[in-house]
């Protein structure tokens, strides 16, 4: 049976660079060694990373004076390397869920942070919107897309300070205006490659900009510096995210993937709202197009586990909701098929047909 995976990280990942990447396991580039075993101190290696830089410049637009550099890990360790380096006096980080209340955390062991909005009061269900953004702030720090609620930011906003976004969960699944901000960074594990490897995306200015000594590997001048190799890189994740990239340009690029991301949202969405079984946990000016949540409506609330067995007979994985929400999540990542969408809606629909009153 054919499967559906819409887990919300480690994700689904397009199927050519899956083939390419197994591929070079046996026979890397023609080497007659395995990348899984390759120096990356080699021209090989230098090559891929090379190719894997420059086609995040190109596709997502990347401005002339922003570095690029890649670093074993995900991005949680960022939580404390972003602070680390750049929060001298105060910081300002908008609350829209976990993820940015464990950055706030680690933000508060250097400096004082002030929580500029937050959408707490309602669960987390949307992005705050028109709030004053301090002019004394060292940065203003952003989560643009949030897996457990499904909520994303819409707009690159202007800012009178440093902006600084994890992108974890949504990068290159849309068009952005990377000149709006100081620092992107995510893992990679979404929408690039396997886990273990995070990239950064970091204007030239920000490196003057270090307000401490750090630690060396603290430090992001040390990556920028040593491009993305003071130390071993996850040889085998850049690979994968480079074949990533070759796919999303084949395809036409980010505005091409962001007119399908639309399109299987869409279908997604219309259906939650149609179906009298579901509804949405996110108000709507605040849907993510990657991660749309959804729980049984009123006084269908003890038919959940029957519809997530249904869903498993039709070979669909990873919709289970985290247990913070409930209920269903369904993360559309660039490498999902509509198919897959199309299948989960048959389900609901099926469903619905089944056991509505």
């Amino acid at each position: 049976m054919k499967k559906h995976n819409f887990s919300a990280g480690p994700s689904v990942l397009p199927e050519v660079a899956l083939e390419n990447a197994a591929k070079a396991i046996f026979d890397f580039n023609g080497t007659g060694l395995s990348v899984l075993s390759y120096s990356h101190r080699t021209k090989e290696f230098e090559a891929v990373l090379a190719e894997a830089k420059a086609l995040f410049r190109e596709l997502l637009h990347i401005p002339e004076n922003y570095h690029i550099y890649f670093v074993g890990g995900g991005a949680s360790t960022q939580f404390f390397h972003i602070p680390a380096n750049f929060l001298g006096k105060k910081a300002g980080y908008v609350n829209t869920g976990v993820w940015t209340k464990k950055a706030i955390k680690e933000a508060k062991y250097y400096g004082e942070v002030e929580v500029v909005a937050s959408s707490e009061d309602k669960n987390f269900s949307y992005i705050p919107k028109g709030f004053e953004i301090p002019s004394d702030l060292d940065y203003l720090y952003i989560c643009a897309n949030n897996t457990i609620y499904g909520t994303e930011y819409k707009v690159d906003m202007d800012c009178p300070v440093p902006i600084i976004a994890d992108m974890s969960s949504d990068i290159l699944s849309r068009p952005v205006d990377v000149s709006k901000y100081a620092l992107i960074y995510g893992g990679a594990q979404k929408n690039l490659a396997p886990a273990g490897v995070a990239f950064a995306i970091i204007r030239e200015d920000m490196l003057d900009k270090v307000v401490r000594d750090l630690p060396t590997m603290v430090s992001f001048k040390t990556h920028v510096d040593n491009n993305s190799m003071f130390n071993t890189p996850p040889v085998f994740p850049i690979y994968v995210l480079k074949e990533s990239l070759k796919w999303l340009k084949s395809i036409g690029g980010v505005e091409e993937i962001y007119r399908r991301n639309q399109e299987k949202a869409q279908l997604l969405y219309d259906e939650i709202d149609r179906n009298p079984l579901f509804k949405g946990t996110v108000e709507k000016d605040s849907r993510s197009l990657m991660n749309i949540c959804f729980v049984m409506a009123e006084g269908y609330e003890e038919l959940a586990p029957a519809f997530m067995e249904y869903t498993k007979e039709q070979g669909i994985v990873g919709i289970k909701g985290h247990r913070l929400v409930g209920g269903f999540r369904a993360s559309c990542y660039n490498a999902l098929k509509k198919e897959s969408v199309e299948v989960l809606v048959k389900c609901m629909q099926d469903f619905a047909a089944k056991y509505a009153k």
